[in-house]
């Protein structure tokens, strides 16, 4: 955690968007992929990836950034976590490393990190299991809609279709996510029988997987996306949005570890 002043991040809704499609690259390393895997990344032989691909790609990285950090945070900080039992933990433990992997694998397109590296969290957000239940989910039903953008506008099938498997997880942290809230222990405020996701609605964790389809937000254009991200990597969209600027969480990138080699990226093929 990092303090952070007003001049920090002062960046509007415009220059957001302009300001991750063209930052410098970066020297993070790629972990795990494969050479063979980055070569097959960095192109579709029958159509090249273009602007518009690389402007959904590293919102996509500014997203799994966030994702990083928050899991990290709940992880590390959260006094509910240590409370859950080990199958819980070790779902918030591999969806760290699931969106790290995101994370390598859009930057071995892009040829660049993140332009933001610090992100903003409503208040109490790592202190009350609610807070942090409802934020999750809500995140994570922006990260489903924002990739179904890229299985919309991507200009290739490959980008298409590796959009489509990384929502799939996405979707898999989303009900994983609800999943947690009646085993959250009374001690640190729970059970949680409702959780608050992206449409403003408390929703009932029973069932779980409350979903017969993915629900899109209504987003058609990753300039929806981003706009909905702001509050969480822009200082005065998080004023603006009542979260707590008075300290921002850093993005450290690692080399990770996916829960079994069947489910690693591999290559286009899967």
């Amino acid at each position: 955690m990092n303090a952070t002043s007003p001049t920090q991040s002062g960046l509007s809704r415009r220059s957001f968007l302009r300001t991750a499609s063209l930052a410098g690259a970066s020297a993070l390393a790629i972990g795990a992929l494969t050479p063979e895997v980055l070569a097959e990344s960095m192109k579709d032989e029958h159509s090249p990836v273009k602007k518009g691909d690389i402007d959904i790609l590293v919102a996509a990285q500014i997203a799994e950034a966030l994702a990083v950090t928050t899991y990290s945070n709940i992880i590390d900080n959260a006094p509910f976590f240590k409370g859950l039992e080990s199958d819980d933990q070790g779902y918030l433990i591999a969806a760290r490393q699931e969106e790290m992997s995101h994370y390598l694998l859009e930057q071995s397109v892009t040829e660049q990190a993140t332009p933001f590296t610090q992100f903003f969290f409503p208040n109490n957000m790592f202190s009350d299991a609610q807070t942090t239940l409802n934020v999750l989910v809500t995140l994570e039903d922006a990260f489903i809609a924002a990739y179904l953008v890229g299985v919309r506008n991507f200009s290739s099938d490959n980008l298409r279709v590796t959009a489509a498997r990384i929502m799939g997880i996405e979707s898999d942290h989303r009900t994983l996510a609800r999943v947690l809230g009646p085993n959250v222990k009374s001690a640190f405020g729970g059970p949680i029988e409702s959780i608050t996701g992206a449409l403003g609605v408390a929703e009932s964790v029973d069932p779980p997987n409350n979903n017969g389809y993915e629900r899109t937000l209504g987003w058609t254009s990753i300039d929806q996306a981003v706009n909905a991200l702001l509050p969480f990597a822009d200082f005065n969209s998080a004023r603006a949005a009542g979260f707590n600027t008075s300290q921002s969480f850093q993005f450290n990138p690692f080399s990770p570890a996916l829960p079994t080699p069947l489910g690693a990226f591999n290559s286009f093929n899967g």
